[in-house]
């Protein structure tokens, strides 16, 4: 099976290698302030899916940190070179807070030579007018791409009653619509995985999105973290279920991947739990060994 991944689409677009930075825009989420619940969705940990991200600093510090971060992975001589980054703001919902703020924010980091797109972590029920109105002149003074993530996970209302998610289908169906209409690059993710639901439910959330008109741009196919701290990682300490094992998470997502229209760039088949807190699945601590076994299992197909 051929598939575009994001490594390839970002070289073919940008004419070099990029590489992101995950950042912090200091938001917070409605589902963590009161606004709609308090504790965020049960599978959030509390840096709010940016464990990995920089420390919530002022952007330079949070830049020089995250380029470190990726330029120790890099070869020597591919390390000295001028690198080129999408700046990627993860933790929580990076548009929900002032417009004011986050428009200054994310101006300066348009502003940086090396950064070629923007990248937002939200929710569809957090773009109100005038914060894709603010986007939309970013992105046409900077000249550079600005990418909506939006944080979908299953098309099923029982699942989003159960993980809190706090908003419909019908909610994301509307706010896919404004984006796209405004021109924006929309990824959606998604989480394999959730014990409630069968393959065929599974499968029925990608059929949905591989139905989507205007087509998808991207899409990230995240597994289920059991994590430590999580409403998920207590219910499962308190009884434990059953997961996914690694044969049937690559079988799951060659799926996913066949139903999927041809041109839609793969952003993500899998994701990393941080170790000091995943409770399960615990062969995905093995990144190496779970890449090349999906991307075995992707090329076999």
């Amino acid at each position: 099976m051929k598939i575009i991944t994001l490594s390839d689409h970002l070289k073919k677009h940008y004419g070099t290698k990029v590489y992101k930075l995950s950042l912090q825009s200091g938001c917070s989420c409605p589902n963590r302030d009161g606004t709609l619940s308090y504790g965020g969705c049960i599978f959030c940990s509390e840096g709010g899916s940016g464990d990995f991200a920089a420390p919530l600093l002022p952007l330079k510090e949070q830049l020089r940190l995250a380029k470190a971060r990726v330029e120790a992975k890099l070869p020597k001589n591919r390390a000295e070179e001028e690198q080129k980054y999408i700046a990627y703001f993860q933790s929580y919902t990076n548009t929900y807070g002032p417009v004011e703020r986050l428009e200054a924010l994310y101006r300066e980091a348009l502003a940086q030579s090396e950064i070629v797109a923007l990248s937002l972590g939200t929710r569809p029920d957090c773009l109100p007018d005038e914060m894709l109105a603010m986007l939309q002149r970013l992105r046409d003074e900077s000249g550079k791409d600005i990418w909506i993530e939006l944080g979908l996970q299953s098309i099923h209302e029982a699942t989003a009653e159960r993980i809190h998610r706090g908003y419909p289908l019908a909610v994301f169906d509307a706010a896919y619509r404004r984006l796209k209409a405004a021109g924006f690059t929309v990824i959606v993710h998604v989480i394999l995985g959730f014990p409630w639901e069968t393959d065929d439910d599974m499968l029925a959330t990608i059929r949905y999105l591989s139905a989507l008109n205007p087509h998808l741009d991207g899409i990230k196919l995240q597994l289920l973290h059991v994590l430590r701290g999580t409403e998920l990682g207590r219910m499962y300490e308190a009884e434990p279920f059953r997961t996914l094992s690694l044969d049937e998470y690559c079988a799951l997502v060659v799926k996913c991947l066949r139903l999927l229209p041809p041109d839609t760039v793969i952003h993500r088949i899998t994701g990393d739990g941080p170790k000091r807190l995943l409770l399960a699945p615990l062969w995905s601590a093995d990144k190496k060994k779970v890449l090349n076994t999906l991307n075995r299992a992707i090329h076999e197909a």
